[in-house]
């Protein structure tokens, strides 16, 4: 399958959220040409502005309902590449289908219509996440791209609307993928394109979308905000900002990894997890109170929480790893230090004025 190459166009989709903002503006940056989709001319007015000086390699389409049929049927036409991030990532659905629903349709949505009208169209990168492959484990566990996340799909099916909101969330990025890659598995033969999917865990760093309050930040970034940033780490017990945390990336090189997804031919047909590394709230904390001088926040200053009980401390255990050895592999990626990422979303909240 050939790999995408310059001069060429390509569609992101849900192109004003976290993650797609940083996945723009890094394939501007390289010289594609970018089709973003948005959910109303509203959401358009800032990408508009911050990319205007790409003139027509730049621009936006509304696709209202990504649930529709036929939904993304104009907005495939004409591009070469697909970069589809769309999908809700909150923790207040009631109903599982508030987030299944739309995570599913729009990922088979998008495939179907590169299948009707995407002729140019030769890779798609999908954003799927590490909850896709993870399980719950009481002893330290490694996952890699051959697990599926079959526990959260058994714990909303039994449990429905009462199933913890972090299960729902788990379910519906499992079952995307799931259907992308049956969707593609069925039709591979008969079309130009290949499909890629990437699989984050919890992604941190600088927001560049629209976001004029903490408020307004995405799922992830405000858990950042409210831990890293609050005097009080928001009324986290220092227990809790010791013993929490997973893994982690930060956003600019999930957005690089998505382009080098585009270019790299191996990396066609495969799901490639992406991860910097372990991280415990109070890791992150602790190389907060490195930065000097310190960041002039309108929160007053940093919280301490008990300095060195993170990752470092004896007492320790990360019940969650991820081997990413095919993405050292395939993609070859860098990535960014803990300190680096920090000190830069610090930083973005001071300029902000937060």
């Amino acid at each position: 399958m050939p790999t995408v190459q310059l001069p060429c166009k390509v569609l992101v989709s849900g192109a004003n959220g976290y993650i797609a903002v940083w996945v723009v503006r890094t394939l501007l940056e390289k010289g594609y040409s970018v089709r973003g989709t948005v959910r109303s001319e509203e959401k358009a007015v800032h990408l508009r502005q911050m990319f205007s000086s790409y003139g027509d390699k730049h621009e936006v389409v509304v696709v209202e309902d990504i649930t529709k049929e036929g939904a993304f049927d104009e907005a495939v036409k004409g591009v070469d590449a697909i970069e589809h991030t769309a999908s809700p990532f909150h923790m207040n659905a009631d109903d599982p289908d508030e987030l299944i629903i739309p995570a599913v349709n729009g990922t088979v949505g998008i495939l179907k219509s590169a299948l009707k009208y995407g002729q140019s169209v030769k890779r798609i990168v999908i954003t799927s996440s590490g909850a896709a492959v993870l399980r719950d484990t009481t002893t330290p566990s490694t996952f890699s791209e051959l697990n599926w996340n079959e526990q959260c799909l058994e714990i909303v099916r039994e449990k429905g609307r009462e199933a913890p909101n972090m299960m729902k969330y788990r379910a519906s990025k499992t079952l995307a993928e799931k259907a992308a890659w049956e969707f593609w598995n069925k039709h591979k033969a008969s079309v130009g394109w290949d499909l890629t999917v990437l699989n984050p865990p919890y992604v941190f760093g600088p927001a560049i979308n629209e976001a004029t309050t903490p408020s307004g930040l995405g799922t992830s970034s405000k858990l950042f905000y409210n831990y890293v940033a609050q005097p009080n780490s928001s009324g986290a017990t220092n227990e809790f900002l010791a013993s929490f945390g997973t893994t982690w990336i930060d956003v600019r090189d999930l957005a690089e990894a998505h382009v080098i997804s585009l270019e790299k031919e191996a990396a066609g047909g495969e799901r490639i997890i992406v991860s910097a590394g372990l991280w415990k709230w109070q890791d992150f904390i602790d190389v907060a109170n490195t930065i000097s001088p310190p960041p002039k926040l309108a929160t007053g200053g940093l919280p301490k929480g008990n300095p060195g009980a993170g990752t470092g401390h004896p007492s320790t255990v990360h019940f969650l790893q991820y081997d990413t050895s095919k993405a050292a592999r395939i993609l070859g990626l860098k990535y960014r230090t803990m300190a680096e990422m920090t000190r830069d979303t610090l930083a973005d909240y001071e300029a902000k004025g937060w």
